[in-house]
Order: C-alpha cells, then structure tokens, then sequence
C-alpha cells in the first residue's frame, strides 16, 4: 500500500477541490430530482374521453352535424371549464369560463396567448407571413397592427370615410326598395336577406379599401373582360372563403401535406391566393397612377376619394410600411380586411333579423323607439344610433347568444398555467366564447332571447361593452389579437339594422311564420346554415 501512495502518477487532490466538486454534485442532484418533482407535480386539465388512436379527437373537427363550439360546450357540461382533448399528436386545453379567460388575457397575460395556429389556407391562399392575422408575434406584426389600428381603422379615419359608407349604404336599399317595389302588386316580396347583408358589407368596405363603387365598371382586367375589378376580387374571394371550409388533413398532421397535395387543395388554393394576389396587384397600381395625375391637386394624391390603399401607398413611400415588399404587404391587408369585414358583418346582420323576426313582440318594440326618435319622415342617420338603446341592446343580445368569433383559437408564447392547469410552451388553447356567454352562472336564462337583460333595474344601461374589458363578453375576441376592425363592424351594424327595421315591414317566409335558426358546421365562426328567406314590404 505504501509503494502505491508513493508512485509518480498519483497526485495527492487538495482538500478544497474534494470539496468543491462533493458540494457541486450534491446540487446538481437537487436541481435535478427538484425539476423532476416539479415536473411530475404539474397540474394537468382532465382528458375528454373518446380519443382513438393516432387521430385523437379528430372527429370533432370533420362532424357535419353540429359546429365544433357546440361540441366543446357539451363536453364542458361533462369535464368543467378546462380540459383536454387531443387532435392528432397534439394536446389542447379547452377553456369555457370567464375567469380563465380573464387569468390568459387580463393585464399584461395577453401577450402569452399572442400566437395564431398557422394552416394550409393561410400558407398558400392568405400570405400566412405578412398578413397581420397570422404573422407570429413580434416587431414587424407590431408594426402591422398600429397601422391597421391607428391609421386604417382608428374613429378619426373612419369619420374622414363615412361618406363613402353612407353612400354605398343608401345604394343597397335602394336596390332593396327596387326589389320590393318590382313585383307590382304593392304586396311583400320575397327577398334573400342573407345575400343582401353580405353584398351591402362587402360594397361598403370594398369602397373603404379600394374604392370600388357597386354598380360600376372600371378598367378591364384583360382584354374583353368588362367585370370590374371588385366584382372580380368579390367572386374569387368567395371561392376562397369556400375552400378555406375544406378540411385540410396537413393542418392537424402537418407530415401528411402530400395528402393535400394529391386531393388537389394546394392547387386550388394557391390557383385562388394567386388570383387575389392578382387582382388586388392591379388595384394598387391603378391607384398609383390616380396618385400620379392628381398629385398637382393635392399631396395625397387622391383628393376627397382617399381610401385605405391610398394611406398605404402613402405610407409605403414613407418607408414606414414593415416587410420587405410593401406591395405584397399591402395585398395581404386588403384580404384581410375586405375578408373578415365583409363575411363577419354580415352574419352578426342576418342573425340579429333572424331573432327579431321568430320574436315579433321585439321587432315591435324596435320599431316604436325608431318611431319615437327618428319619426316616420327621414330614414336612420349616424347620429340616432347613440339614442336607440333597445336597438343597442338588441344587437348586444344577438352577439351574446351568436358570436361571429365562436371560438378562439391561440397558441402560448411560453410555458404558462391557466386555471391551475399547465400550458406548455407552444401549447394550443381554444377559448369556447359561445359557451361563456351562455354560461348560467353569468346570464340569467342564458338560452333566451332577451335585450331587456342589459338594462339595470332602474331602466339605465349596463356597463358591459365588448371592447375586451368584459370576460363574460367578448364577440369581437380578446388580446393583443381582438379584432381590429370592431368599429367599423361595429357603425355598418348599428345603422343598418336600424335603417331596415325603420324602413321595411318583414315576417319569415316559412309556412309557420318561424325563421330556422340551424347553424353550419365549422370550427370558429358562427353561421347560419340554411338561407334566410323574408317577405319584406316598404313601410308607408
């Protein structure tokens, strides 16, 4: 033993090292088997039953029975307001409460769940990375944002363009006076409100962005084509909005997009995303050579008929337009735009009719305030709206019950906790907004119909908006995501509901006098499922 102390390559080890390295292992064995605890320690949310195998809760998804909001909200009545369900390999936390809702945006939490799940329509069809709807968190979707928000869609900019609202307003039920005064016989006419509600939002923010004005024509696209370039963009936008409704087998496993591919949807969709592309690329070189020729008559160019493209170009020669192609930039928020302006508007429109007309006791009531305030020798202007607070109530009520923006759909920034239960990093969260707002414990018989809910007591209004601040009401979204075209939204929808009630006799063209309230299939927005069919008559 002694030889083998004394041999040359073995080194006595100072104390202080022997030390050192016991207390740095026995650390490292405490971070380890504390992060290990920790780990096992995580709260999970309740896994729905019925998962199968590689697909998970997949079904869901591709049911054409009922929408998928309504399938969450049954499951919610079974698991509470958080659990799990799994599409694919892919866990989502399934949220149905306010306060939950409350716990992922409320104060500065909103950045967490500031992400969107990307999909093959928004990567091949809706410029995925310069569009503000699906471009990741970050500088340049800030950027995007307060552009849309501050100079797009602020009060300000929209009261310098109310006259071209207005204008397309009073060219719509022009045509619907036309259509009722057509049949000659003085009776009611049958008339598709749905359509009507979707051409009149389309042609007003269509006039907002490009300046298109319904009825007219302008310069052709190619050679013999005498289809205006709305009309156009308007038709190639609603084959869009059709194959966007397509299951899309890589949006769930995105390995498989060869599948999409041999199915023919990436064709189509990019053949579509090219053609709006295409067209809005002809809008904007068309409103550079307007900005051209009038540039003597005014430093923007265009005079009293600036349109949102005109703010853009003028902020693209600025250099303050974010991306590195501001044309691109552009085309992608005139999609974006003209897309969830028109089809969302719209749906809130024929939704609230659809209510009034199978409760008459409530179009009478309407019709009387209308009555009272706005008189029976003018039509509804801007400024009555602020005084139609049964009618506010109305629109507020029809949200309630079927909001354009079902369900949120969010991805999370970073490892967080919602209600208690752990959110991975990247992990995906839907917010069920049709389940919170009929939850019982907030709304007083939450199924029923009833403006007369946002009054107090004493007759004076609730203070409950839907500008984000209210978690138990929240149509238009909540976050940094919300969205931003709520005021536009907002103004097309409490002048023209207004207008019409004031304006038209209606009632249901079904043989039992009801309207059929079914609601499509789908994943986020809230549409009816079967045209809405009305006997409308001028009123006298």
């Amino acid at each position: 033993m002694e030889l083998f102390i004394k041999l040359p390559f073995i080194q006595p080890i100072p104390f202080s090292i022997i030390l050192v390295t016991t207390v740095s292992i026995v650390l490292l064995y405490s971070v380890f088997f504390w992060v290990t605890d920790k780990k096992k320690k995580r709260k999970k949310a309740p896994n729905a039953a019925g998962a199968w195998p590689l697909i998970g809760h997949l079904r869901l998804l591709m049911n054409d029975k009922e929408p998928l909001y309504r399938a969450l909200g049954s499951m919610a009545d079974k698991y509470g307001p958080a659990f799990n369900i799994r599409l694919g390999n892919q866990e989502v936390l399934v949220v149905s409460n306010w306060e939950m809702v409350k716990q992922c945006f409320g104060n500065q939490n909103d950045k967490l769940f500031s992400n969107r799940q990307t999909t093959l329509a928004a990567k091949y069809m809706l410029n995925q990375t310069t569009s503000s709807g699906f471009a990741p968190y970050g500088p340049y979707w800030r950027e995007l944002r307060k552009i849309m928000v501050q100079q797009l869609l602020s009060k300000q900019s929209l009261e310098s363009w109310k006259h071209l609202k207005i204008k397309e307003m009073d060219a719509s039920f022009s045509k619907l006076n036309e259509l009722c005064n057509n049949n000659g016989t003085g009776t009611a006419t049958l008339i598709r409100m749905d359509e009507w509600f979707a051409e009149l939002t389309f042609n007003v923010i269509a006039r907002n962005v490009f300046g298109y004005q319904s009825g007219g024509r302008s310069t052709a696209l190619t050679n013999g084509d005498t289809e205006s370039k709305g009309e156009r963009y308007k038709k190639t936008l609603e084959e869009a909005l059709h194959l966007m409704s397509i299951f899309a087998v890589s949006d769930i496993f995105p390995s498989l997009e060869w599948v999409d591919r041999l199915r023919g949807l990436i064709r189509n969709m990019k053949r579509f995303g090219d053609e709006l592309n295409s067209i809005a690329g002809c809008l904007i070189e068309e409103h550079r050579q307007k900005r051209l020729q009038s540039v003597s008559k005014s430093d923007k160019g265009v005079g009293d008929e600036q349109d949102f493209v005109d703010v853009l170009l003028s902020v693209a020669e600025k250099s303050q337009l974010p991306g590195d192609d501001p044309d691109l930039v552009i085309k992608s928020m005139i999609l974006e735009i003209v897309s969830g302006g028109s089809e969302t508007t719209s749906s809130t429109l024929t939704w609230a009719l659809c209510l009034l007309l199978n409760h008459p006791h409530v179009l009478k009531k309407a019709k009387e305030e209308l009555d009272t305030h706005v008189g029976k020798d003018r039509h509804v202007e801007e400024s009555d709206t602020p005084k139609l607070v049964y009618i506010n109530a109305i629109i507020k009520e029809s949200m309630r019950l079927y909001p354009n923006g079902a369900m949120l759909d969010r991805l999370a920034l970073e490892e967080c906790e919602v209600g208690g239960f752990h959110v991975p990093a990247g992990g995906r969260l839907f917010v069920n907004v049709w389940k919170i707002q009929r939850d019982p414990s907030v709304w007083e018989n939450p199924l029923e119909f009833k403006p007369e809910r946002w009054f107090l007591s004493n007759g004076e209004k609730m203070d409950v908006d839907y500008k984000g601040h209210n978690h138990e009401f929240i149509p238009f979204g909540i976050g940094r995501r919300m969205c931003a075209g709520m005021l536009w939204a907002s103004e097309v929808i409490h002048l023209v509901l207004p207008r019409l009630i004031h304006g038209f006799d209606m009632k249901a063209a079904s043989a039992n006098g009801k309207v059929d309230m079914a609601e499509m299939a789908g994943m986020v927005i809230c549409f009816k499922k079967t045209p809405l069919e009305v006997m409308v008559n001028p009123r006298e």
